[in-house]
């Protein structure tokens, strides 16, 4: 356990609780849990510290809600998982491109397909209501393979903020999901992006395993309940929170890009 005071301590377990219940609504957890990591742990920890006990603490709140949704609602878990495992290999793919690649030139072009999708989302008030009659056809899972699986896998390795939230837009856009059964297959997606990120930084030794065990309980509670929110408010809730999570990270990518 890092040197930490149980005030600090106890702010951590709430933006893992809140980090839960957001991620599994719509995707975009991290955007609250690794900046409150980044400030909470001591100066001296490196950031891969935390980067690794992010991934620790939310792949247990994702798990949980991934169960949660499989639980309730009807999700094609055999194609989550196909999809899941492009996303691994498109995620380490980018991470490999990473180190050599300037983000920042990147992240204009995001903010600006994120705000096209804000403004898909708010002039197209059905979108993600209602699913499509019958499974999707062939072309549409592999497009949802190549597009949510390897693209935003990619993304995930070589950027990363928003991750979650693309992917559900991705599924409801490609597959004609509805928003909640987009975010039950992100889950399972997201299972699959995290398992191999912790696996890495397991492996380095970048992981704070007794903050993040604490973490995770709060994280796996926060989780549990937002997948139960999420089914029982309805796909018109998520798009309340999708579009909240969508304009939150454009604001925090354009503090990174051009304040911080």
């Amino acid at each position: 356990m890092p040197d930490i005071s149980l005030t600090t301590l106890a702010v951590l377990c709430l933006a893992a609780l809140a980090a839960g219940w957001i991620d599994a609504v719509v995707g975009g957890g991290g955007l609250l849990l690794l900046p409150a990591l980044l400030l909470g742990l001591p100066g001296t920890t490196p950031a891969a510290h935390a980067l690794g006990t992010n991934k620790a603490v939310a792949i247990v709140g994702t798990t949980g809600a991934a169960i949660t949704y499989a639980r309730r609602t009807p999700v094609e878990v055999r194609t989550a998982v196909r999809i899941g495992l492009a996303a691994l290999a498109g995620s380490s793919g980018g991470a490999f491109l990473a180190a050599g690649m300037s983000t920042e030139v990147l992240k204009p072009v995001v903010m600006v397909v994120l705000l096209g999708v804000a403004a898909f989302v708010i002039l197209r008030p059905t979108f993600g209501t209602a699913p499509a009659p019958g499974p999707a056809s062939r072309r549409r899972t592999l497009a949802a393979i190549g597009l949510a699986g390897l693209g935003i896998g990619f993304y995930d390795g070589l950027i990363g903020p928003g991750t979650g939230t693309f992917l559900v837009l991705a599924l409801t856009a490609v597959l004609h999901l509805d928003l909640v059964t987009a975010s039950a297959t992100a889950k399972i997606v997201n299972c699959c992006t995290n398992a191999g990120a912790l696996a890495m930084f397991a492996w380095q030794g970048a992981v704070l395993w007794q903050l993040a065990a604490v973490m995770a309980v709060f994280n796996l509670a926060g989780g549990t309940l937002g997948a139960r929110t999420a089914l029982k408010r309805g796909s018109g809730f998520v798009r309340g929170v999708l579009l909240t999570v969508v304009f939150a990270l454009v604001a925090n990518m354009a503090y990174e890009q051009w304040i911080s």
